[in-house]
């Protein structure tokens, strides 16, 4: 009886009805699924469902069965009317999946702290390398029924987003988000746009997508502060995409190490042809195509290749890989939050600070009426004119050190040069911290972000002067003698107290090792010392005071100084930091971490918050990249371009290439972090085993780091270490035994080995012993 059962469901199933061709396209995209997911599924060859789909071809048993399953479920998420069905959208009340529609987290007071991964610095091998305006909530996707025809041929179709998809602004030059993915799909070229749009794109060629993107397609960004400008449209090619307009799917090795392809590409010169023009950097991962601005009407659209490695692993994951509406998803999310990618996690952290602060603005001739470029800076910003660092405060081989009349192969000293990097310091460890049975490390949320946080530092030219009065509130470096700081004998908030120095780092060099003798420190380094109770007598500094401040250290000043606002300082990273403190938050918060939970649900939420989404998992580690990339390209170093030491390079003319900012962040980062270690040690009586960076490693009794920070009814030590998810609370990095801690120092014959290296997964490699 059982086989006749079997026979009639056959039977059944070989006549199911199937929706026409048109809606089975219809849903399929509204649920996100590529036709290579739906015959992986089906176990059919792509070109069968295509034929389904094109209504070439009826599916046949067993698959019709299961197709018309799918087909089904399919519509009771996306029900259509018929006249819709036949435009390949869902009807307006159409359910749509869950979509990202949480504003960024209400931010709690970060407290400065020390930093990781900014350029020059030791990194972890588990961490990947390298007006305030708060980010916009990311509204819920647009109803169906307001989908317009956005191409000069048909009418865009729309489909739902991946859950967490943000939608486009509300700015109805840019309602369709700041970017699109532009894909090739059954021979037609399609663009996924953030919030689940997908538009038909009619261009045949690149410079025709150029122009359809610019006056078609409303992708793009408002500004992010009053001076600034709308960020620039943004397309993601896919290798699809970039066979059908003529470009490589992948560069050559010399491509690859020109970071572009040849000026003679016929792609290229398409573009000539069409009078579009690429910056010097050419046609390489992330160009851009543009033409002379026309007044305000400004025409530029940035492209992003993922397969010419544009989205740098070590930054951006997997992200390469994911399928069109997933990736639109992920850079869409992070446009939303920091801003539209302009280039590497680097380029775009910097290119942000710059947006946040506009160097120019326009002011209204009082002549013709008309506006124009003002002749100052705008308050607050670095300016439009690149200007030269303090010899201190040079990288080796700098045009500025050739005055110096070095001796030639001479190395430079702490008494010639600047040095401020983060830790990387270790120590044996003692018998009373060999009896314990674990190693628990402890890492800093966003680090370098919250050292940034309330810092002042220079906005115009370096000023020389001697013998100077120390203050604090001067950016700038000083030459001074802080060996005679003794960290057994130092202030802990009001009171004295008697510690272990030994056992500590110095809180003066990125080594640990005390100083020996005078050398250059940023401000806030020196201040530290005079917190510490001890006096401080620079001999000489660069400083980069206002106007009254260089009054007060004896400056002379000139009518012309002060009209071209030459003596200036101010808080020129606040804005950054709250920007991008906001979009981790926020996608912490979507991935079930927040800012007020007790530190064990802390720990729990933390544990794995990755794997949760892993989409969301990568904004995160780009967001931090952001930070740390950022911060880095304040002092970038030639980049082949065929330069010769005592030569200019190209990061050189950039009013961003400021090294001094990027000291004093690190010293403040570094000094933060020490304050909470002496603060953790007056309390406590537990001193570091290891530093690196923001990670701090303790020997205890327990694997958690609530065995090791002190919290009194709930509440954790004033200034101390703090479990949180803010930037400058810590979270938890890694537990090893101490007989691992032994054994591998015991392997290496390194006693110092520093072993916050590799606390997270206890994996030590030659390289970390510096082999």
């Amino acid at each position: 009886m059982s086989e006749l059962f079997d026979a009639v469901d056959a039977l059944l199933a070989s006549r199911a009805v199937l929706p026409p061709p048109a809606e089975r396209k219809r849903l399929r995209a509204a649920h996100g699924l590529t036709i290579d997911e739906v015959a992986s599924a089906l176990k059919v060859r792509r070109a069968t469902v295509s034929g389904w789909e094109a209504g070439k071809t009826e599916p046949r048993p067993p698959e019709r069965d299961a197709y018309a399953r799918l087909l089904d479920k399919l519509a009771e998420l996306y029900p259509a009317t018929p006249a819709l069905a036949a435009e390949g959208r869902p009807a307006p009340d159409a359910p749509v999946p869950a979509t990202f529609t949480a504003a960024p987290a209400p931010a709690q007071p970060a407290e400065p702290t020390s930093g990781t991964g900014v350029a020059g610095e030791p990194v972890k091998p588990q961490v990947p390398a390298a007006d305030l305006v708060d980010p916009p909530a990311a509204a819920a996707p647009r109803s169906a029924s307001t989908t317009r025809p956005s191409t000069s041929r048909r009418p865009g179709s729309r489909k739902a987003a991946p859950a967490g998809t943000p939608a486009g602004g509300t700015d109805l030059r840019f309602e369709n988000g700041p970017l699109a993915m532009v894909d090739v799909e059954d021979g037609q070229v399609l663009a996924y746009c953030v919030g689940g749009l997908v538009l038909d794109v009619p261009a045949k060629s690149l410079p025709s997508l150029v122009e359809w993107t610019l006056k078609e397609a409303k992708l793009g960004q408002p500004k992010l502060s009053g001076p600034g400008r709308p960020a620039d449209p943004l397309l993601v090619l896919t290798k699809a995409a970039l066979e059908r307009y003529g470009l490589p799917t992948t560069l050559t090795a010399e491509e690859r190490d020109a970071g572009r392809i040849p000026e003679d590409h016929k792609v290229i010169k398409q573009l000539n042809r069409a009078d579009w023009k690429l910056t010097k950097r050419g046609f390489g991962p992330w160009a851009r195509i543009y033409r002379p601005a026309q007044g305000s009407d400004r025409q530029c659209v940035q492209l992003c290749i993922p397969s010419w490695n544009a989205l740098d692993p070590r930054f951006w994951g997997h992200a390469a890989q994911l399928p069109p509406a997933e990736l639109t998803r992920v850079l869409g999310t992070y446009a939303s939050r920091v801003m539209t990618p302009r280039g590497s996690t680097a380029v775009t952290g910097l290119e942000l600070m710059t947006a946040l602060h506009p160097p120019t603005h326009a002011v209204r001739d009082e002549e013709t009426g008309a506006l124009r470029q003002a002749d100052t800076k705008t308050p607050g910003s670095l300016g439009k004119d690149p200007v030269d660092c303090a010899p201190p405060e040079a990288p080796d081989g700098h045009p500025v050190l050739n005055a110096l009349d070095l001796p030639r192969f001479h190395v430079r000293g702490p008494s010639e040069k600047l040095f401020e990097e983060a830790y990387d310091w270790a120590r044996p460890m003692t018998d009373a911290e060999c009896t314990l049975r674990y190693l628990v490390g402890i890492d800093v949320n966003m680090a370098f972000a919250a050292g940034a946080n309330g810092l002042t530092v220079g906005l115009g030219e370096p000023t020389h002067v001697k013998a100077p009065a120390f203050d604090a509130k001067v950016p700038g470096s000083w030459l001074v003698d802080l060996s005679h700081v003794d960290l057994s004998h130092v202030k802990v908030g009001k009171e004295r107290a008697e510690l272990e120095g030994s056992l500590l780092p110095s809180p003066f060099t990125p080594k640990g090792d005390r100083p020996t003798g005078p050398a250059w420190y940023a401000t806030p380094t020196v201040a530290y010392a005079v917190e510490l109770g001890y006096e401080v007598r620079p001999t000489e500094a660069w400083v980069r005071p206002t106007a009254a401040q260089a009054r007060a250290l004896g400056v002379p000043l000139t009518r012309e100084d002060v009209e071209k606002n030459r003596y200036d300082n101010g808080r020129y990273l606040d804005a950054w930091y709250t920007r991008l403190r906001d979009a981790y938050l926020a996608t912490m918060a979507d991935l079930g971490v927040h800012t007020d939970m007790e530190p064990a649900d802390f720990l729990t939420a933390m544990d794995g918050y990755k794997d949760r989404d892993p989409e969301l998992g990568i904004v995160v580690s780009a967001i931090k990249a952001t930070v740390k990339g950022g911060l880095g390209k304040l002092r970038e170093r030639p980049r082949g371009e065929g330069w010769r030491p005592g030569e200019r390079w190209q990061a050189l003319e950039r009013p961003t290439w400021r090294p001094d900012i990027r000291a004093a962040v690190i010293s403040r980062t570094r000094i933060n972090l020490h304050r909470k270690i002496v603060k953790h040690a007056a309390f406590t009586g537990q001193y570091p085993i290891a530093v690196l960076s923001d990670c701090v490693v303790y020997a205890a009794n327990g694997p958690s780091p609530l065995d090791v920070l002190p919290y009194r009814d709930g509440k954790p030590l004033p200034g101390g270490f703090k479990l949180g998810i803010n930037p400058g609370l810590v979270k938890h990095e890694g537990t090893q035994t101490v007989l691992w801690g032994e054994e591998v120092r015991e392997k290496f014959d390194a006693p110092d080995l520093n072993l916050a290296r590799s606390i997270k997964d206890g994996t030590v490699t030659d390289a970390d012993n510096g082999e």
